[in-house]
């Protein structure tokens, strides 16, 4: 019963408030759906307990779903290792998330809609997670791009809200269409998409391969590359990055729940998830360690740069999930797992502090226009320091244990690429940290610089809001202290969830690196912190002096490398012009007149000539009646209808 209550009950609070939220109003809609999703998250974390912990795995048959002669296709939820991970995480994070916007929503006109697509989301997701086969992986992994979309253009009133809503959906879609070619192709060689089918024919898989112009193409590689696509789309790695940044025009629980560990935790999953196949490709493994490797490096010089609070947080999201991807480039399931883990506690932690800042500085968001405020927001500035030793890596938080196991586990890689990611990743962390503390100084610290009436009405949030950052702080604190000896844990925890080739296994090697290596994230730290202490609190003046003096790299470093802008000139402008064409030449010009516009003139005109019949004169309507009667007769005799008697 506790297997299904996770999985369904943000299913029904979306019910619920879509048919009679109005009638609830706006506290009762909150305490219903916060309560049903807080009774998930206790569930999700009784079978996190039973699954991970004791190894008692489930599967659950719910229906069949697609029957035919060559395929078939059951809606299962599968409870393994992996699964109850991203359920438990899932829940808690939805659950704080849920409880934090009763606060944070208190105003808004549509509480109801917005806390029923937050039920929704939480749903896809678990449904995502729970799949015990890439179709019902696939329903989930397209119901998150819907509620996501829903959610970020929340406040469709702004064409700004609307623009990153769609934005996100169409960006979405290029690597959902990748995710599906890449499922085509499973089906081909295997002739399933069950996950236990596929994987029991691994060695199928590995010896296919087609020939394509005279080039050899292993089914292996293919299938991975198009997988990798796809992931990068709902991961927001770099080329499908756009997207990520833009989805801050929503309400920010909603930037915590995407951000944190929902949907963009989905392609990292997907991937761990698929790792027998994954394992087989040498090169889709180098391509997503580099890929990862990039975002990270790239998310980091931008996220130095930005003035929303919000966006530095999402940049850092996008470089967190860098390190994910090139832990899975590295054959670190284990690891790239224990970072989406650790990182959802800080990153919803981080989204909803910013949140609270937002909410105190009456919805100001320019960082250059805060400062001196931790006094008047102890609560939340002290919220905030633990999320950010969290992200930073300093010793015994969260994220000291997981991303300082993925570095380690990429230098000790065998991969060819890996010195050179662990060198990036180093860069990474140490701009991590940088953009980390620049946040906090900016924010907190320093002389006031919001307008006096602002800072007048600066105020502490509710209870309803703090709460649920000391709930997060908790887990940003203790969670890779106490997870760390699990999931490190091969066998006894994983439990066959995750597959490593013998060649690419470093779980013995990693504990015999040399004393540099294990150091080198934790220096890397601390050179950030002290470069942003002494860039943002010594020398106040140096970040403007580097920005003057280095124009054309603060400039592409600000706009983000020029990635809008050389999409907008390569492919928005071209479709729109070439829909614009379209439109004039061909709608307006040739289909109108000759289609819809000229048969409705056509019959226009040929109505208002049978128009002149009805005159009112009675000798008119004679002459007519007697001609159709005589046109009759012809009709009838020439068809031979009548015969002669």
């Amino acid at each position: 019963m506790i297997y299904l209550a996770s999985i369904f009950l943000p299913l029904i609070s979306f019910i619920i408030l879509g048919l009679f939220g109005s009638k609830l109003k706006d506290q009762g809609a909150a305490w219903i759906s916060a309560s049903l999703v807080i009774l998930s998250a206790i569930c999700g974390s009784m079978v996190f307990y039973k699954v991970a912990v004791l190894g008692k795995a489930e599967v659950f048959h719910l229906m069949d779903w697609v029957s035919s002669p060559t395929f078939s296709a059951s809606w299962n939820l599968k409870f393994d290792t992996l699964s109850a991970i991203m359920v438990l995480v899932v829940t808690s994070v939805s659950s704080m998330v849920h409880v934090y916007s009763i606060g944070y929503m208190h105003h808004d006109p549509s509480v109801p809609r917005f806390l029923a697509y937050l039920g929704l989301f939480t749903f896809f997701m678990l449904m995502l997670v729970t799949a015990s086969n890439l179709l019902q992986l696939f329903f989930g992994w397209e119901g998150v791009g819907l509620a996501s979309y829903l959610l970020i253009g929340f406040w469709y009133e702004k064409e700004s809200a609307n623009a990153a809503a769609m934005k996100a959906f169409v960006v979405n879609r290029i690597g959902d269409v990748s995710f599906a070619l890449g499922l085509l192709l499973i089906y081909v060689v295997t002739g399933s998409l069950d996950f236990d089918v596929i994987f029991s024919k691994i060695d199928l898989i590995s010896h296919t391969q087609w020939s394509f112009l005279g080039i050899h193409i292993q089914a292996a590689t293919a299938i991975v590359l198009l997988l990798l696509v796809g992931a990068s789309g709902k991961s927001a790695q770099l080329g499908l990055h756009v997207w990520l940044p833009d989805a801050m025009e929503g309400p920010t629980p909603v930037s915590a729940l995407i951000h944190a560990a929902t949907m963009v935790t989905a392609g990292v999953f997907m991937l761990v998830r698929m790792s027998p196949v994954v394992e087989l490709s040498e090169v889709g493994l180098m391509v997503i360690a580099c890929l990862g490797a990039l975002t990270a490096f790239f998310a980091g010089t931008v996220a130095i740069t930005q003035n929303d609070i919000k966006r530095v947080i999402a940049y850092s999201t996008c470089s967190q999930l860098g390190f994910m991807f090139f832990a899975v480039g590295v054959s670190a399931y284990h690891a790239a797992m224990f970072h989406l883990f650790t990182h959802a506690f800080f990153k919803a932690l981080l989204f909803l502090g910013a949140g609270s800042v937002i909410h105190a500085l009456c919805d100001e968001q320019d960082m250059r226009k805060m400062g001196g405020v931790w006094r008047s927001i102890p609560m939340t500035y002290a919220m905030m320091w633990v999320g950010t030793l969290a992200l930073t890596g300093f010793p015994l938080m969260a994220g000291y244990y997981s991303k300082d196991l993925i570095l380690e586990s990429v230098f000790a890689s065998s991969l060819p690429v890996s010195k050179m990611v662990f060198v990036v990743g180093i860069m990474a962390t140490a701009m991590t940290a940088l953009y980390s503390w620049r946040l906090m100084f900016l924010t907190f610290h320093g002389k006031a610089r919001a307008d006096e009436q602002v800072m007048a009405r600066v105020h502490e949030s509710p209870p309803v809001m703090i709460i649920p950052l000391f709930v997060l702080a908790i887990g940003s604190v203790f969670a890779g202290m106490f997870a760390h000896g699990l999931f490190s844990s091969q066998e006894a925890f994983w439990r066959g969830c995750i597959t490593i080739l013998p060649n690419h296994d470093v779980a013995e090697i990693i504990h015999h690196l040399p004393i540099w290596v294990t150091k080198m994230p934790l220096l890397a730290g601390i050179t950030g912190f002290l470069l942003a202490w002494f860039m943002y609190i010594k020398q106040t003046q140096l970040p403007l002096k580097l920005a003057t003096s280095y124009p054309s790299l603060y400039n592409f470093l600000f706009h983000k490398w020029y990635f809008d802008e050389l999409y907008h000139q390569m492919m928005v402008k071209p479709v729109w012009c070439l829909g614009f064409m379209f439109w004039k030449k061909g709608d307006q010009g040739v289909i109108d007149p000759f289609l819809p516009d000229g048969m409705a003139k056509t019959v226009d005109r040929f109505a208002l000539k049978l128009s002149r019949f009805q005159s009112g004169y009675v000798y008119q309507y004679a002459i007519v009646f007697l001609l159709g009667v005589i046109l009759l007769t012809v009709w009838q005799l020439y068809s031979g209808v009548w015969t002669k008697v």
